[in-house]
């Protein structure tokens, strides 16, 4: 069978001397001879039965043929690289080390599926995941990307947003019973409060509230601080120790259990923001952007369930 595009060599060198404006710039380009170039104008002109180029000795200019025919390769061509893309992306197997670090509380109650659908897709790359809630210096010690909560301070990290989780206080159903009807701020500040202590300061962290439509950050009467681990204000919350404050992704599964209810929703409306960072002025590995995509997609995905 013949083929029926062996002309689209001549189309690229239409394409190259519009682009460059001449046939000579577009000879330097594609390493030949203008004369070759306008030889192979010639020929599609020659097959299309149309003018396409005006020629001169000082110009050169598209006719209206011309034109409507650069527009419509132009555009078949971003077509053919657009699957070309498409392709590749699905067939390249991508290798290397991915380092990241998450804290305990994402690492345990988000990030496990994703990044198993990651280790589908790219078996051959290496994942080491640091999971504490040591807050790692990512380019001192040579992290590509991590999962941080808060405000990002540091003008050197990207910091590409996840999630954005409402905080409530919660506690156990026994607690609740014994402790009475609860009605705002005032009754609050009477009962057990778990608190978590700020790894960088040694410090119990304010409950940011949200009271008469006011923000503010109220320091809860600790009858009992956590330290190191934010996930051990929620197990103790569930075991009727008092009450506690957390991101609601924290305690959903609590939440649906029975093991925990919410309290004081009236004083709730403070959100709490997860953030995927990394450093701004390094050069990503195609594995790391393959992970940070695929992390921040299926998030995506998830909060448009």
């Amino acid at each position: 069978m013949a083929r029926k595009f062996d002309h689209l060599s001549d189309v690229e060198v239409l394409l190259s001397v519009i682009e460059h404006g001449s046939f000579s710039a577009a000879a330097v380009v594609l390493s030949t001879t203008a004369s070759v170039l306008s030889r192979a104008i010639s020929r599609l002109e020659h097959r299309l039965g149309a003018q396409l180029l005006r020629r001169s000795t000082r110009s050169l200019s598209l006719t209206d043929a011309g034109r409507r025919y650069a527009d419509e390769v132009r555009a078949a061509f971003a077509q053919i690289e657009q699957a070309e893309r498409t392709i590749r992306s699905t067939t390249v197997q991508l290798s290397g080390k991915v380092r990241m670090s998450v804290p305990t509380s994402y690492g345990q109650q988000r990030l496990p599926p994703l990044l198993a659908a990651y280790a589908r897709t790219f078996p051959l790359v290496e994942l080491e995941v640091d999971i504490s809630n040591r807050n790692v210096d990512l380019v001192a010690e040579g992290f590509d990307l991590a999962i941080r909560s808060g405000p990002i301070p540091s003008s050197s990290m990207v910091a590409r947003p996840l999630e954005v989780s409402p905080l409530c206080l919660v506690a156990a159903p026994d607690y609740l019973e014994a402790a009475g009807p609860l009605g705002g701020l005032a009754d609050l500040a009477r009962q057990r409060c778990i608190a978590f202590i700020r790894p960088s300061t040694g410090r119990v962290i304010p409950w940011h509230l949200r009271d008469d439509g006011r923000d503010i950050d109220w320091m809860p009467p600790a009858a009992v601080t956590v330290a190191t681990d934010v996930m051990g204000v929620v197990w103790l919350a569930e075991q009727g120790m008092g009450i506690a404050l957390c991101p609601r992704l924290f305690v959903e599964e609590s939440l649906a259990a029975g093991r925990l209810a919410e309290v004081l929703p009236g004083l709730g409306g403070r959100t709490r923001t997860f953030s995927l960072v990394y450093p701004a002025h390094r050069s990503l590995s195609a594995a790391s952007r393959a992970l940070i995509d695929m992390l921040v997609a299926g998030h995506a995905q998830a909060g448009a369930a």
